[in-house]
């Protein structure tokens, strides 16, 4: 935990929840667990405030609670890789829409704007903003719902069970084995509830949340594909997505290598799913290659041969790219050839930085140094033996690359970039918050013209309230604020990997 995450997570909460819960959030964070009684007296609010702003955290997932040692109290901690996640809702919703269509997106976003819910809550909500609302769309929305869980996209949430008979102190169960069982819903119920008849609904206590550890499954393969793509080509691309599918049939997602697959089921699966006919029939040249890449690793020769996915590698790749592509813009081309002959020589002097790097030795020396000064660049001092008494021992220097710590400090900076980008946004949005508030105005109205059947002379009139001044204000404001959430969005990317190889250096 940092200060710039602090500050980071700080501006997440009260952007969605509100100052109250920021208040309760910013004390969780300072503290690593903390009771109900110690967040009421370091807020200074009122415990209906505090428990109103915990049952919100708690809801979206964004604070657990669990017994204290002694088992007589219950701690609160806050989740700050969940309140990061918030501002990757978007794209989960976005990727449902992409592989299963508009009703599936609807749902997980009405999953995610309640938290924690039941499955007949949040269809209901969904057949609500939908424009046919008939028993065939909720029994569609029913059997979206269902894919959307038998795919492990939702998830039942844990259920609260006492630690001990003689007290109320609970904790969650998460070790239950119905985790994606659809609970049975009686279709002439949902339609009861839905015309607002006094209904128990059907799966009363059973509620549901996103998935996030799957999304997040789908981001990570996401950018190994993406990445073959851009090595070798399309139908790399392609070959990688199979050997995936085929790993998790036989490994567990979040290992660092996988089981061995064959090569005559790699094959089949192709000649099953794929309409590519270039790569089935160069099969075994697009795994070669994928392989001479570190993407894979030959494990045997029986059956065609087999092949392992090694995840912790491939990351590792990706990482030592992204790093290379910071200091290439930020330094250029000759700084990044510098990183990586240091990077693959391990350890190496001055002297010889500049002659692998091809490079006149004063900017060799200039450019070596500001990587140190910035930390991309680590030095090792050696004493040289010897030399008696004649003077103070020599020494030399190796410079050196510590991946580990460089990923650490560019979070760091994709933290404070994320949260100046959200705090600029929010900025301009505030500023010309009667402007915005004005064309949009106009534009229903407008709307509602056209509806009507004006005519054009008398809708350009109304538009025309709209001045050439605050039209331009207006339009920098928004290519202003979509260039920020666009940036929001490719840092979230970069902490997404960031956090991957973090995530597998641990194991």
């Amino acid at each position: 935990m940092s200060i710039q995450l602090g500050k980071l997570c700080s501006c997440i909460v009260q952007q969605h929840f509100g100052d109250v819960v920021r208040m309760v959030a910013d004390d969780l964070f300072a503290a690593v667990a903390k009771t109900l009684p110690m967040i009421i007296k370091s807020t200074g609010l009122t415990k209906s405030e505090v428990c109103k702003a915990l049952a919100i955290l708690l809801k979206f997932g964004l604070a657990r609670y669990q017994p204290n040692k002694t088992g007589t109290a219950t701690e609160y901690i806050l989740d700050y890789e969940k309140v990061l996640m918030v501002l990757r809702y978007p794209r989960f919703v976005h990727l449902i829409q992409t592989k299963y269509g508009p009703e599936s997106a609807t749902l997980t976003e009405e999953l995610l704007r309640a938290g924690c819910q039941t499955a007949s809550y949040v269809i209901l909500k969904a057949t609500a903003i939908a424009d046919v609302k008939d028993k065939n769309t909720i029994t569609k929305f029913r059997e979206k719902f269902g894919d959307l869980v038998a795919k492990n996209y939702f998830i039942r949430a844990p259920d609260p069970k006492p630690v001990d008979s003689a007290n109320e102190v609970v904790q969650l169960d998460y070790e239950s084995a119905n985790l994606f069982q659809m609970p049975e819903l009686d279709l002439r119920k949902l339609l009861d509830l839905q015309e607002g008849k006094s209904t128990k609904a059907p799966d009363e206590g059973i509620h549901w949340l996103v998935n996030l550890e799957k999304f997040h499954l789908d981001f990570r393969d996401s950018i190994m594909i993406n990445a073959a793509e851009r090595l070798i080509d399309a139908s790399a691309g392609e070959c990688l997505k199979y050997l995936l599918q085929l790993m998790y049939t036989r490994t567990k997602p979040w290992e660092l290598v996988s089981n061995p697959i064959p090569m005559v089921e790699l094959k089949q699966l192709c000649e099953k799913k794929s309409n590519n006919l270039e790569m089935i029939k160069f099969l075994d040249q697009y795994v070669a290659v994928i392989e001479s890449v570190n993407f894979v690793s030959k494990f045997g020769d029986t059956g065609g041969g087999q092949y392992t996915v090694n995840m912790k590698k491939i990351l590792e790749q990706l990482t030592w790219s992204c790093v290379e592509n910071v200091i290439t813009e930020k330094y250029g081309s000759k700084a990044a050839r510098i990183f990586r002959v240091i990077r693959i020589k391990k350890y190496i002097e001055q002297e010889d930085i500049q002659k692998e790097a091809m490079i006149p030795a004063k900017e060799a020396k200039q450019l070596t140094y500001k990587l140190l000064e910035e930390n991309f660049l680590q030095i090792q001092t050696f004493r040289k033996t010897g030399g008696g008494n004649a003077g103070a021992p020599k020494s030399f220097f190796l410079f050196y690359v510590n991946q580990t710590q460089i990923v650490a400090m560019l979070l760091e900076i994709c933290y404070k970039s994320l949260y100046n980008s959200i705090t600029r946004s929010t900025h301009d949005k505030t500023v010309n918050k009667r402007l915005i508030e004005k064309s949009q105005r106009l534009d229903s109205i407008v709307e509602a013209m056209k509806d009507r059947g004006e005519s054009e002379e008398y809708i350009a009139e109304i538009q025309e309230t709209l001045t050439p001044p605050e039209k331009e204000i207006l339009q920098k404001v928004k290519i202003r604020v979509k260039s920020l959430y666009s940036a929001e969005i490719g840092i979230d990317e970069t902490i997404f990997l960031l956090k991957l190889y973090q995530q597998y250096q641990r194991k």
